[in-house]
Parts: C-alpha cells; sequence; structure tokens
C-alpha cells in the first residue's frame, strides 16, 4: 500500500518510536542497511533552495544502495512552462519509486501525494511543515537527553514563519509531560492557529516571552532560529527584525549545564560560533541525525509500497 508522509502527525507515536529503533540500529550496524534499496530510486524535486535537507535525502538513498535523480532548481523543469505539480508528481512516477519534494507553497507536497503512485516525502513546503526535520529533531533529543518526554523547550527567534517550529511543536504535543517556551519578538510570534489547534487542544502548558535570558535556567533544550528574509514581504522588517536574538557564551551563564541546544540550520548570526566547541551544541549532531532519519523514512515507506 503506497503511504506518503506530509505531516509529521501523518505517523502514530508508535510509528514514530519503531523509526526512532531503527535509526539507532542504521547508527550501530550501517553495514546491515547498505543494500536495502538497491536498484531503487529516489527523485529529490526541490522548487526552493536547499543544502541540507537535498543531500541529506540524496546520501540516505545512496547509503542504503539506491540511486537519486532529480532538481535542484524549478527554473529548469517544466514547471517554469506551467506545468502542474500534479502532472509532475504522475511524471515522476514513471521515473522513480519514491519522491522527496519541497516546494515553497504551503499543501503542494499533498497535492503531489494524491497525484503520484508512489510514496511523497515533505522535504518543506512554505512555513508550513516540515516533517522529516522533525524526526531528526526527535532523534536528537532522544540521544542527548535519553528521552522525548518530561522537559522543558524554548523555541527562540522566528516563530511565525519557522516550519521546523510547527512541525516540532506538532510531534511534541503527543508525548507526556512538555513544557513549551515561546521566545520572540511581539512581530514573530506562534501564529494563533498554532496555539488553539495544537497546544490549547492538547493541554500543553507553555509561556510566552520576549526575554531569552531570564527563562534560560529553566530549559532542557533550547531551540534556535534564523529570521528568514525569504518568509518576508519587505526588506525593511527583516533587517529590523534578523538581529532579536543572538546566542553567545554569556547567554548560556545561567543555562543548565546539560542544555541541548538545536537549530535546523542554515545559522546566520544566532549561533555565536563561539558555542560551537561548547558540549551542549547539538546542531551539526541534528545534521547526522536527520540523514539516519531519513535512510529509516525511505525504507519505512519503500517497504510499506512493497516495492523492497
Amino acid at each position: 500500500m503506497k503511504r506518503s508522509l506530509i505531516d509529521i502527525l501523518d505517523f502514530s507515536v508508535e510509528e514514530i518510536d519503531e523509526l526512532l529503533a531503527t535509526a539507532k540500529d542504521m547508527i550501530a550496524d550501517p553495514d546491515k542497511y547498505a543494500e536495502c534499496c538497491k536498484r531503487k530510486k529516489l527523485a529529490t524535486l526541490f522548487f526552493e533552495p536547499s543544502t541540507r535537507t537535498r543531500l541529506s535525502f540524496e546520501a540516505a538513498m545512496l547509503e542504503l544502495g539506491g540511486s537519486v535523480i532529480g532538481f535542484s532548481d524549478a527554473a529548469n523543469t517544466s514547471s517554469s512552462k506551467g506545468e502542474s505539480v500534479s502532472d509532475t508528481a504522475k511524471v515522476i512516477s514513471c521515473y522513480a519509486d519514491i519522491i522527496a519534494m519541497r516546494h515553497p507553497k504551503e499543501g503542494a507536497p499533498l497535492v503531489a501525494a494524491n497525484a503520484a503512485s508512489i510514496p511523497v516525502i515533505n522535504a518543506g513546503d512554505g512555513g508550513h511543515n516540515h516533517p522529516t526535520q522533525t524526526l531528526a529533531d526527535l532523534l536528537t533529543i532522544d540521544r542527548e537527553k535519553g528521552r522525548i518526554d518530561n522537559f522543558t523547550i524554548g523555541f527562540c527567534g522566528d516563530l511565525k514563519f519557522g516550519r521546523t517550529v510547527h512541525s516540532l511543536i506538532s510531534a511534541l504535543s503527543r508525548y507526556e509531560n512538555v513544557k513549551v517556551i515561546l521566545i520572540s519578538p511581539h512581530e514573530l510570534k506562534l501564529p494563533s492557529y498554532v496555539k488553539k489547534d495544537i497546544l490549547d487542544k492538547n493541554n500543553i502548558e507553555y509561556v510566552e516571552t520576549t526575554d531569552l535570558e531570564a527563562v534560560m535556567p529553566e530549559l532542557d533544550v533550547l531551540y534556535m532560529t534564523r529570521v528568514q528574509k525569504e518568509r518576508f514581504f519587505n526588506e525593511e522588517d527583516y533587517l529590523r527584525l534578523k538581529d532579536s536574538y543572538i546566542l553567545t557564551p554569556q547567554k548560556l551563564s545561567n543555562a543548565k549545564s546539560d542544555l541541548c541546544i538545536m537549530h535546523p540550520l542554515p545559522r546566520v548570526n544566532e549561533i555565536s560560533v563561539a558555542i560551537d566547541d561548547d558540549p551542549r551544541a547539538c546542531y551539526f549532531k541534528q545534521v547526522y541525525n536527520a540523514k539516519i532519519m531519513r535512510k529509516a523514512l525511505i525504507l519505512k515507506l519503500l517497504k510499506e509500497a512493497g516495492s523492497i
């Protein structure tokens, strides 16, 4: 049965736990999975710029023994001629066994999934969702803290347009005793629909503040985000807000010794490079964990589709 991943809530907690277990096994014994996807092709359809996500998917498929086709510039595709996302998905279904799609329009991967005859993975759609980054985040929290429950997480920076933030909050809403602290300028607060539909609906304890240092001692995990220039309609607003929060060693003076500092990257200047050597810095670990979780996900979807 063909199945896709468009929203992190498409998978149950039990399925996510299974993916985490597979990922840990892949870390422990990578050779065991080296030929799992032999003769299978992943199509990476990236209508929006990406470094980590696209290369991470490609590395994941290659490490599973498969191959990769695709594009990283929509201007060089038939979409520039007016071809619909639906038609593109149907065409690519004739060439590949699974699709990873990034698109600037929210909902485009869902349209593709409905049209394609092969599994589709949402690799980011506008400011909406980024479920595979969320899987990477969950693996990082699990490996660093030893659990995905009973902790306090602070989300800092652009909470309005940050699709990684929205996806991770959705995922964490299903785990026990997770407290959320939302740290942002007023203009970049978490959208009210996320608070209403996820936090309030699931009785998640949360507070909103503009003061990172004041809440730092409470945090077990700090999730930093960049202010995304590409989501702004005018440069003046971006320039005014882009340096709202810059994490420096001084701001960590009251932080817990086992704080887990995360960032989905790319980093601009939200985290000082002076923190990179701090044992609490986990953002480059996230990059590695993302590749592993994408390997586990590709394997799961191809198995469920009966392709392997």
